[in-house]
């Protein structure tokens, strides 16, 4: 069973549990019940927060982060006792791992929301990212390369997938740059070429150890690998590469994308301001200061390991959280 589960409400025969994943940028809520296709989503909450805007600079969770990432735990909390769940978890990840005030902040949480946070090491997030994602993965292809992008740091996964399905975790690093620390350090308005240069070799020499510790370039050419990205910045490129006018997790959760048709709509943000970035589908005004610092990171991974395609997955921490809770109660997820 995992660590630090809660109760939330009277047992019943058909438990219902949540998982909360509170990031740099997001807070996430996902509230399920157990079924033959793994689980069925009774609520879901998001919304962007900033928890960790200024961080970089004052080693602090600043007082209006905290103000707006409580108000959505509030609501958080009121949607977890209406649906009277079971059992929970609750996690933190980069922001929180930073923060030196961190401990005064989730002490504050728990006691005004109820909500009890867990504050994870970058290793255990990669591991509910990989888990949550496994369904997606090809088993004729024994190794993928998982990513997921986030605020203040981007974890990468080496897996090897089984033929009967699922992945093993082979390794895991946590980069020290996520779309949030990007658009703090180059900007977050027009970004030159050449600024965005910098921002792409910025993040190679940690791809580079990773490559190497692992021998993944040597995979890649043989055609064992696979890659999976779950991330903002991977669906934002997902949606506006399918056109759509409103974003659609059940077009973009899955579906491919081939490294030509990244470069396409990376090279559109690029030439775009972030009002302009803010009008476009998909993408929004609290989305448009980070949208290229997103794809800076993606090109990085992209030309590490010429794959050729991503699939794209809209799940991830809060899925591997549920999944590993079902299966320890003796579910079937």
């Amino acid at each position: 069973m995992p660590r630090q589960q809660q109760e939330a409400g009277p047992q019943s025969e058909s438990p219902i549990y949540a998982a909360l994943d509170l990031g740099t940028n997001n807070c996430r809520l996902l509230v399920v019940r157990p079924s033959d296709r793994g689980f069925d989503v009774l609520d879901s909450f998001s919304r962007i927060v900033r928890l960790g805007e200024g961080l970089q600079s004052t080693g602090r969770l600043s007082d209006r982060a905290i103000e707006r990432t409580i108000a959505a735990l509030h609501i958080c909390a009121g949607k977890i006792r209406r649906r009277r769940v079971t059992r929970m978890r609750c996690v933190a990840t980069d922001a929180c791992r930073r923060a030196n005030n961190c401990a005064g902040f989730v002490a504050r949480v728990k006691r005004e929301t109820g909500v009890r946070l867990e504050i994870i090491g970058a290793r255990e997030e990669a591991a509910l990212a990989a888990a949550g994602c496994t369904p997606l993965l090809d088993p004729s292809r024994g190794r993928a390369l998982m990513f997921d992008i986030g605020g203040g740091s981007s974890e990468l996964m080496w897996l090897a997938v089984k033929a009967q399905g699922g992945a093993r975790l082979l390794d895991s690093i946590s980069l020290p740059w996520g779309v949030a620390r990007m658009a703090e350090t180059f900007g977050s308005d027009r970004i030159s070429d050449r600024s965005y240069r910098t921002m792409t070799a910025t993040v190679a020499p940690w791809l580079r150890r990773f490559d190497e510790a692992n021998g993944i370039s040597t995979a890649v050419a043989a055609g064992r690998v696979q890659m999976l990205g779950t991330s903002g910045p991977v669906t934002i490129v997902a949606g506006l590469h399918l056109g759509l006018v409103r974003y659609r997790r059940d077009l973009v959760d899955g579906c491919s994308l081939a490294f030509d048709d990244l470069d396409v709509v990376s090279a559109r943000l690029r030439r775009l301001d972030r009002e302009g970035r803010a009008r476009l589908p998909c993408i929004g005004r609290e989305r448009a200061d980070m949208a290229v610092g997103g794809c800076a990171i993606l090109e990085a991974i992209c030309r590490m390991w010429p794959v050729g395609s991503i699939r794209v997955a809209d799940r991830g921490v809060r899925e591997g959280i549920l999944f590993r809770m079902i299966a320890g109660d003796g579910g079937t997820a």
